[in-house]
């Protein structure tokens, strides 16, 4: 009899074990199903405020639902947000559950992640945000120097708008945390954008400047010769 007793020994130390393992997956499940409805609710009823606030009409003209759109994407930027707020909800459900089961490794993975996604959203309504001020920008440049009658008005708008994304998406690299590295190979090639853009308009500034000279040594000319023209008093 002490030998069978022996024997089950183990086998009651794992029934312990799932028996006190049970409750807590049960909470956990719980917590899980709670966190996707409530997820779900909170998805449903934000994404309904965003439009209400008409934050789709300003991705819309800042041209980063055009850009979804192009890219094959089938979702725009309010729903993008909606999602994103709808998987943070997820994952602090997650922590807990996983809190909840005592793994600790896991809980720090995903708590990790829980701390990327609001930068994730703070970064896409940067750009949204910064897309649409650049265009009204470029547009407010270039109705200026079209109304004083310069030819490259457009150019200027275009420009203009480049340049305020420029500063808008290193802005939002710095909220997402990503390394020097990338803002680096970022800033070179920017800065090799601006540098061809420079010789673009130097050589083909060059003519029109010379021209421009011409023209007013012409004028300069006329002048001169308007002066001798005149009798002396």
């Amino acid at each position: 009899m002490r030998d069978i007793d022996v024997m089950l020994e183990p086998l009651r130390g794992l029934l312990y074990q799932i028996g006190a393992f049970l409750p807590r997956l049960l909470l956990a499940l719980v917590i899980l199903l709670l966190g996707w409805l409530i997820a779900k609710g909170i998805r449903f009823a934000l994404e309904r405020a965003l439009r209400a606030m008409n934050l789709h009409v300003v991705s819309e003209k800042s041209g980063l639902d055009r850009f979804l759109r192009e890219g094959g994407g089938t979702v725009d930027t309010v729903r993008i947000l909606a999602l994103l707020v709808y998987w943070l909800i997820i994952l602090i459900a997650l922590m807990i559950a996983f809190n909840s089961l005592n793994l600790e490794h896991v809980t720090e993975l995903v708590g990790r992640v829980l701390l990327f996604v609001p930068r994730v959203i703070l970064a896409i309504l940067l750009i949204a945000f910064g897309a649409y001020f650049a265009r009204f920008v470029g547009a407010a440049v270039t109705t200026y120097f079209s109304d004083l009658g310069m030819g490259d008005a457009r150019l200027l708008g275009r420009f203009s708008v480049y340049a305020i994304m420029v500063f808008v998406v290193l802005i939002a690299l710095d909220q997402l945390g990503l390394g020097e590295v990338i803002r680096h190979t970022f800033l070179i090639i920017v800065g090799a954008i601006a540098l061809g853009l420079a010789l673009a308009f130097g050589l083909g500034g060059r003519d029109r400047a010379r021209e421009a000279i011409d023209r007013w040594f012409r004028s300069r000319q006329g002048d001169d010769r308007d002066d001798e023209r005149l009798p002396p008093l």
